[in-house]
């Protein structure tokens, strides 16, 4: 995976060399699965179906169950109930040794006193394969990810970034059926980890493993996953594309969580609808509209305002002002409610404390019934 020093040495142009490496697509069905501790629920009867060769990122809060959902799947939980069956094959019972699952955690898990190239044929030695063979799929692997020059020396004399190739290449090396992942990126740097991220989802790609990935993080999650499972309390809130996620969120919990800066969630009683002069269904108590589809008046782009349809403009007090890289994060009150927004730097120059008119684009606002759920 991607290093400050081995950069050049990543994941492309290397898949050629990895003929000793057997592609396996396996589907993963997760029916009616439920896990209690004592009287806690951590999985509360979810349903899930992951499409072989598919990269499923479950995302939520600490504590929402997508880690132990992670673990039954590999057989490090046992379920209290429900099914889990893979390529076919219920395993809901079978011992994780024979599941032939591959996970990578948090922490690198690294052998101290073996060598890289030990590590990594550590779990080729349980099977049938000959000294030769046990070499060639390891030094395959090594090419893969830009270690080989490192198979002689330990983990610590490696980087965090390098022992953490090691860590997905041992993963690698048994050609397992599925890879699980929890959150195996969150030791690294943020440069670091934006670098190890876009090289691990190419990694899936070329490789097509079926894939299941834990993560706290929505940047990240976002980045990588062809399908977001959004769960909450041990539910699953909502399953789809990154895109379908942030644009048609299912409840105001999802809309809530993904998205940075986070949505603007707004009380319709306290007079919105008639503010923003929207058609809004008698349904509806609250509105949801993202930070870059509120606009402040006086920097609207004119081809914004001649493609979108803005509503009527809205005035809120401009309290404070925070600059973010190349754009500014505005937070703008009123008596009742606080809303963000943002702004490019080449805007006109606004000033705290004043009062300016905010206009919202109607056909990105979200509506939520009394339970949260959307409307449209």
């Amino acid at each position: 995976m991607g290093t400050q020093q081995n950069t050049a040495d990543g994941l492309d142009g290397q898949t050629d060399n990895n003929q000793d490496i057997e592609s396996i697509q396996e589907s993963v069905k997760l029916r009616n699965l439920r896990k209690e501790f004592d009287d806690v629920v951590a999985v509360n009867n979810i349903d899930l179906e992951v499409s072989a060769g598919e990269f499923v990122v479950l995302l939520g809060p600490s504590g929402c169950g997508k880690t132990t959902t992670l673990r039954m799947i590999a057989g490090l939980e046992t379920p209290t109930s429900g099914t889990i069956v893979i390529g076919g094959q219920d395993v809901t019972t079978v011992p994780p040794q024979d599941r032939n699952l591959s996970m990578v955690f948090q922490s690198y898990a690294l052998y101290p006193h073996l060598t890289i190239r030990e590590n990594l044929e550590y779990p080729l030695r349980k099977m049938a394969l000959s000294v030769d063979e046990r070499s060639r799929k390891v030094n395959s692997v090594a090419e893969m990810l830009g270690i080989r020059e490192h198979l002689d020396k330990k983990p610590d004399q490696l980087s965090g970034g390098q022992q953490q190739r090691v860590a997905i290449g041992r993963t690698i090396v048994r050609e397992p059926r599925v890879f699980l992942m929890d959150e195996p990126l969150s030791n690294l740097d943020a440069k670091l980890r934006v670098e190890t991220r876009a090289e691990l989802q190419e990694l899936q790609q070329d490789l097509g493993v079926t894939t299941v990935y834990v993560t706290h993080d929505q940047e990240e999650a976002m980045s990588i996953a062809d399908r977001l499972v959004i769960m909450n309390e041990g539910r699953i809130e909502q399953t789809g594309t990154p895109k379908e996620i942030y644009e048609k969120p299912a409840n105001t919990f999802v809309s809530g969580f993904v998205g940075e800066p986070a949505i603007n969630l707004i009380d319709i009683s306290k007079g919105w609808s008639r503010r923003l002069g929207g058609d809004v269904p008698s349904q509806a108590e609250t509105i949801g509209i993202r930070p870059e589809n509120l606009y402040v008046e006086g920097n609207v782009d004119s081809d914004v305002r001649e493609s979108v349809d803005l509503s009527e403009p809205v005035s809120l007090t401009l309290d404070l002002i925070e600059p973010l890289g190349d754009t500014y994060e505005l937070t703008l009150t009123d008596e009742s409610d606080t809303l963000i927004t943002v702004l490019s730097r080449a805007g006109r120059t606004l000033t705290e404390g004043t009062d300016v008119e905010v206009v919202a684009d109607m056909s990105k606002v979200h509506l939520f019934d009394s339970e949260g759920e959307a409307i449209r």
